[in-house]
């Protein structure tokens, strides 16, 4: 007699309407099976935070039931909550061989390494649980080794895309496998989850190898050091940057941690041909002449204390910028980075060195599908439901869009946010109630205990600055015996201020007396009547809302 089978639940619980912060369960009966853990980078309204995370309430209150962390790829963003996650719930990770080493790398850095259980995969042979099968493959991205998953479950197949895009001519040489995509296309695929950031973008994107002609090209033209700004991951770019190095002979030295960090793992790995003696150390790039110089750094995106900013300040211990330097941005800007590029640029120029970036010339290309290949990815793999995921909300809603200009039915697709349960079974998908999520902040050491009220007095003070009112007060004689005074922060230079403050004191001291006199001796009740009359005057004044700290000290008996 045939059981009835269960539902297959999809939650997300990060990467939907924003960039970044990828992690997606797949739940049946009394096993789940996560996706990525990655992070996202702070935005400027998280004044001190380092970075951000997914919250993973839900797996803490299932841990039970997790049977492993399957990666697409090593990008931060898939791969970077990991430390955070692994602390909280230490299950099996699972990934191809140039991710996992990633992995391991971040690992070490918190001492964890020893105590996780890091798994490689091999294509095409699916990783097993009770009720899962899960499959690895090989795609194309910007970093080495990135992979889609076809997860078998009870109810049919879940086709997780990753990052991808469709190169037929990859640095590498591996394409992406769509003769294996075809074949899983063929076996009644339950969902597919594809990735949207290039939904928006007409067309196919552009080969890696385009990048690595160009840079030759662009090489050429080079009279002193080429300094080559670029994304650490992006091993493929970096081999192409060595390649146009070593035709015009050129040494080549890695500047900025990461980029220092990764490619040594790349060719210790096999992932970064390099002949020998072409890679030199950073101290020693004086002993070459210039045109004989290469530097491959981190910077790309104009972070204040990358390698790249460092030269244009004048600040890096190795690299002094020079007249005739010819640099090049190998990336195009994150939202929200164009004015730090520009702005990093511009003093790049106004030291006397040639600025190449990707609004010039093309150095550089996304790694993520356009309009056509998400279309042939769609035709092969013929799913009955769509997700749309990777992307803000814009990218998804156009993704959707798109599925359904190729005559899929729009009840069959859906748009999710994060903490959403999508019911699945071979009849029918529904929505079902959500669940918690959201972020977790980081900041140094601390996990999870910088909320929204912190961001916010954090907020206040960035804007309109503190202002702490300090006052003794005799609770027998009911008489203020000492105060008030006043310290400004970050509102008003107190030499400039003196009317100002002056109104305030004698603010506040009326105030504490009417209190006083109407038996108000409480102090909440004091510091209450002081910020509220007190900010109402402020703002009067000078339009500003600074944070109001009021200190009453009692006369010791």
């Amino acid at each position: 007699m045939r059981t009835k089978k269960s539902k297959v639940k999809l939650i997300p619980l990060g990467g939907l309407g924003e960039i970044g912060k990828n992690i997606t369960a797949i739940e049946y009966e009394d096993e789940i099976i996560v996706i990525d853990c990655g992070l996202s980078f702070p935005d400027n309204e998280m004044y001190g935070i380092d970075l951000v995370i997914p919250d993973i309430s839900y797996l803490l209150e299932n841990r039970e039931k997790v049977k492993g962390i399957f990666i697409t790829h090593g990008h931060e963003d898939h791969i970077g909550a990991l430390p955070y996650i692994l602390k909280e719930i230490n299950v099996p990770v699972y990934a191809s061989k140039f991710t996992l080493s990633l992995i391991e790398s971040k690992l070490i850095e918190f001492n964890m390494v020893s105590s996780c259980s890091l798994n490689e995969i091999t294509l095409k042979e699916p990783i097993k649980t009770e009720h899962f099968a899960c499959e690895f493959i090989r795609t194309c991205h910007s970093i080495a080794d990135s992979c889609s998953l076809a997860i078998t479950t009870p109810q049919g197949v879940i086709f997780h895309t990753g990052d991808f895009k469709i190169d037929y001519t990859p640095v590498d040489g591996e394409v992406i496998d769509l003769q294996r995509i075809s074949e899983i296309g063929k076996r009644r695929v339950l969902l597919l989850m594809a990735d949207s950031t290039n939904a928006t973008r007409e067309g196919f994107t552009i080969s890696e190898t385009i990048i690595g002609q160009n840079l030759t090209r662009l090489f050429r033209n080079a009279k002193g050091r080429v300094i080559v700004a670029t994304f650490s991951s992006n091993v493929h770019r970096v081999q192409q940057v060595i390649n146009s190095s070593i035709t015009y002979g050129r040494k080549v030295a890695f500047s900025g941690r990461s980029m220092e960090k990764i490619s040594q793992i790349a060719m210790d790995l096999g992932y970064l041909k390099v002949p020998k003696n072409t890679i030199i150390k950073l101290d020693d790039i004086h002993k070459y002449p210039d045109n004989k110089v290469t530097i491959i750094t981190t910077g790309s995106q104009g972070e204040p204390m990358s390698a790249l900013s460092r030269i244009a300040s004048g600040s890096h211990k190795n690299i002094g910028l020079k007249e005739g330097d010819y640099i090049i941005i190998s990336a195009s800007p994150i939202p929200g980075n164009t004015k730090l590029i520009t702005k990093l640029i511009d003093i790049l120029i106004s030291k006397g060195a040639e600025v190449i970036y990707d609004a010039m010339e093309e150095v550089h290309v996304s790694g993520h599908a356009c309009r056509e290949e998400l279309k042939l990815i769609h035709s092969l793999i013929k799913p009955k439901y769509f997700v749309p995921v990777h992307g803000e909300y814009r990218h998804l809603k156009e993704h959707a869009e798109l599925a359904k200009s190729l005559g899929m039915d729009e009840k069959n697709i859906f748009l999710l946010d994060n903490g959403d349960v999508l019911e699945l079974t071979g009849k029918k998908a529904v929505k079902a109630k959500s669940i918690h999520t959201g972020t977790v902040y980081v900041d140094g050491s601390g996990v999870g205990d910088v909320g929204n009220i912190v961001l916010r007095d954090r907020k206040v003070l960035s804007q309109d600055g503190i202002l702490t009112a300090v006052l003794a007060i005799d609770k027998e004689s009911k008489e203020i015996i000492s105060g008030p005074d006043i310290i400004s922060r970050g509102f008003v230079y107190v030499k400039d201020s003196n009317d100002l403050l002056s109104e305030a004191t004698t603010l506040i001291e009326r105030e504490v007396e009417n209190c006083l006199a109407n038996d108000i001796v409480d102090w909440y009740s004091i510091k209450s009547k002081i910020k509220s009359s007190l900010g109402q005057f402020l703002y009067t004044k000078t339009k500003r809302k600074p944070m109001i700290i009021p200190v009453i000290v009692e006369k010791e008996q």
